[in-house]
C-alpha cells in the first residue's frame, strides 16, 4: 500500500497508468517480468508435483523455461518497436480495422479473465488452507487488494510490487534449497540416491511417465507450454514498459536468468519435501500438493520459517493477479473504449478515469467468479489459458511480423479460429466431460486434456485459410515494408508517427 501511495503520484497520464512512463530500466523490467511469470501454480504446484511424481513435475518448469527463447528472439524487440500499450497497438501498425482491435481486445479479457480465475481459486483455497478464512472471504481480500493496486498505482505500482515479490521469493527458495541440499552433505548424487529408495515409486521416481504418461498429452501440454507464454496479454505489456529495444532485450535476458534460476531450485524443494515431509503425509494433506512448500518449511525451520514462505505465497499470488487486471483493464480502456467508442477522440483525463474505473470491473467480475468457482479445477483454466494464447494470439503475432502476403481477413480468421477450438476443444476434453469426476457426467469426445496439439495448428491454419481466400488491400506491400522497418529498427515513418498523433 505504500509503494501504491507513492506510485499514485505518478499515474496522471495513460503513459504513466499502462507503461510507466517507458521508464523501468532492463533489470528492473526483468525482474518484474520474472514476478509477474513465477505464480502461485509455479511456486506451490511444480514443488508438489516433483515431491509426488518427481522427473514429471520438473517437466513443467522445463516448458516454462523455453517459452522465453520464442519471446527473445521471435517476439520482444519487434513487438516493443511497434506497439505503446496494449497487444492491439502493435497489431494496428500493420492492420488499422477496428473490428481487428476489437476481436484482440475481446481475446486478452477472456485470457486474463481465465488466468486471474485460476489465481483467485487457488489463493482462496490456499488461504483458507493456511489461515482458516473461509474461501469466499480470502478471494475477496486478494481481489480488494489487487484492484487496489491497480487503481491508484497503475503499471508503476504493478511492476514495483512484482519487483519486491519475485526478490523475497527468490530469497525464501534459496534459503530452502540451501537447507535441504545441506542434510544430503551437499551432495546431489546422494540426495537423487536418498529419494529415490525412500518414495513408493522407487527408482521409477527420477524416470519419466509417473504423471505423464500419454505421449501426446505430453507433446500437447509442452507445445502450449512453450508457445502459450508469447502470447499472455500481461507478459506482452511489460515489453512496452522501458525506452528501447535493447532495453526490451536486456529485460528478457535478466528474467530468463532469474526464472531458470529458480526452477532449478524446485528440485531441491520437491526432494526436501519427499525426504523429509514424506510421501504418505503429502498425499494425506490432499491440496493436490500445493501445500508441499509450506509443510517443508515447517519441517526444516520451524513456524517462523512456514510463516516466511506462506507470505511469499500470499505476495506472489498477489503480484500476479494484479498484473492480470492491469492488462484486461488496458485491454476495455485503451482498445475498446478509446479506440472503438470514442474513435480516438477521449481526452487524456478521460481515458485514465476510463482505465481506473475498468480495473474496479474487472476486478468485480473477477472476485464474483471465482467465489462461484470455488469447486473448479485451477488445472483446467491454466490449461486453458496457455492454450488460448498459443492458439489465437501466437499466430497473429508471428504473421503480421513475419508474412508479407497476411491480409486483415486472415488475422482476424486466425484469432477466431484458435480461441473457439481451444474452449470447445477443452469444454469437449476430459478436464471438463468425466463419467465419474468431470462438470459434465459421461464420456469425454476429445482425448486431449490440453487441447494444444490441435487448436495451436487450427490457429495457423485458420490465418492461412482467411488469408489466401482474400486479396490484400492497395498498398498492402508497401505497408509491410513499412512495418518491417519499424518492427527491426524503431525507426517510424512519417504515415505511422501522423496516425499516432491521431490516435488511430
Amino acid at each position: 500500500m505504500a509503494i501504491t501511495y507513492s506510485a499514485a503520484k505518478q499515474t496522471g497520464t495513460t503513459r504513466e497508468f499502462y507503461a510507466a512512463d517507458n521508464r523501468l530500466t532492463g533489470l528492473q523490467n526483468g525482474i518484474a517480468i520474472a514476478g509477474d511469470y513465477m505464480s502461485a501454480a509455479s511456486f506451490l504446484g511444480i514443488a508438489g508435483t516433483i515431491a509426488l511424481y518427481g522427473f514429471d513435475g520438473f517437466v513443467y518448469a522445463i516448458g516454462f523455461f523455453v517459452s522465453y527463447q520464442i519471446i527473445l528472439f521471435l517476439i520482444a524487440e519487434p513487438l516493443h518497436n511497434l506497439g505503446r500499450y496494449t497487444l492491439a497497438d502493435a497489431i494496428a501498425v500493420r492492420f488499422g480495422s477496428l473490428w481487428l482491435r476489437g476481436v484482440v481486445a475481446v481475446t486478452t479479457l477472456l485470457i486474463g479473465i481465465f488466468y486471474m480465475l485460476a489465481q483467485l481459486v487457488g489463493a482462496g483455497a490456499l488461504i483458507h488452507h493456511l489461515l482458516g478464512i473461509e474461501y469466499a472471504k480470502a478471494v475477496m481480500v486478494v481481489g480488494s487488494l489487487m484492484t487496489f493496486y491497480v487503481v491508484f498505482g497503475g503499471m508503476v505500482a504493478t511492476s514495483w510490487v512484482q519487483i519486491i515479490k519475485a526478490i523475497l521469493l527468490l530469497t525464501g527458495t534459496l534459503v530452502l534449497s540451501l537447507i535441504v541440499f545441506s542434510r544430503f552433505h551437499w551432495s546431489l548424487s546422494e540426495m537423487f540416491a536418498h529419494v529415490s529408495m525412500i518414495t513408493p515409486l522407487k527408482e521409477q521416481f527420477l524416470q519419466p511417465g509417473n504423471h505423464l504418461n500419454e505421449p501426446l498429452e505430453t507433446i500437447s501440454l509442452h507445445l502450449a507450454l512453450i508457445l502459450g507464454t508469447a502470447g499472455l496479454p500481461h507478459i506482452i505489456s511489460r515489453l512496452f514498459t522501458v525506452k528501447d529495444a535493447v532495453t526490451t532485450r536486456n529485460s528478457i535476458y535478466t528474467a530468463t536468468w532469474i526464472i531458470g534460476a529458480f526452477y532449478l531450485m524446485t528440485i531441491f524443494l520437491g526432494f526436501g519435501a519427499s525426504a523429509f515431509v514424506g510421501y504418505e503425509a503429502l498425499q494425506q494433506v490432499g491440496f493436490g500438493g500445493n501445500l508441499t512448500v509450506t509443510l517443508l518449511a515447517n519441517a526444516l525451520g520451524g513456524e517462523f520459517l512456514m510463516a516466511y514462505i506462506a507470505a511469499v505465497a500470499f505476495a506472489t499470488i498477489l503480484a500476479v493477479v494484479t498484473g492480470l487486471v492491469l492488462s484486461a483493464s488496458s485491454a476495455f480502456a485503451h482498445d475498446v473504449y478509446s479506440h472503438l467508442i470514442r474513435r480516438g477522440m477521449a481526452p487524456e483525463k478521460e481515458q485514465v478515469m476510463v482505465a481506473k474505473c475498468s480495473s474496479v470491473a474487472v476486478g468485480l467480475i473477477s472476485i464474483w467468479l471465482a467465489i462461484s468457482a470455488e469447486k473448479m479445477n485451477v488445472a483446467i483454466l491454466v490449461g486453458l489459458t496457455f492454450a488460448v494464447a498459443a492458439s489465437a494470439n501466437l499466430p497473429l503475432l508471428l504473421c503480421t511480423l513475419y508474412w508479407r502476403r497476411f491480409t486483415m481477413q486472415g488475422a482476424i480468421a486466425g484469432v477466431l479460429t484458435g480461441l473457439i477450438s481451444s474452449i470447445v476443444l477443452v469444454i469437449l476434453g476430459p478436464a471438463v466431460m468425466d463419467s465419474e469426476h468431470g462438470l459434465i457426467q459421461r464420456a469425454s469426445i476429445f482425448p486431449l486434456t490440453n487441447p494444444g496439439l490441435i487448436s495451436i495448428p487450427l490457429g495457423f491454419l485458420g490465418a492461412w485459410i482467411g488469408t489466401v481466400c482474400s486479396k490484400p488491400e492497395p498498398g498492402a506491400d508497401e505497408q509491410y515494408e513499412r512495418v518491417l522497418l519499424q518492427a527491426h529498427t524503431g525507426i517510424r515513418t512519417g504515415k505511422i508517427q501522423q496516425a499516432e498523433k491521431e490516435g488511430v
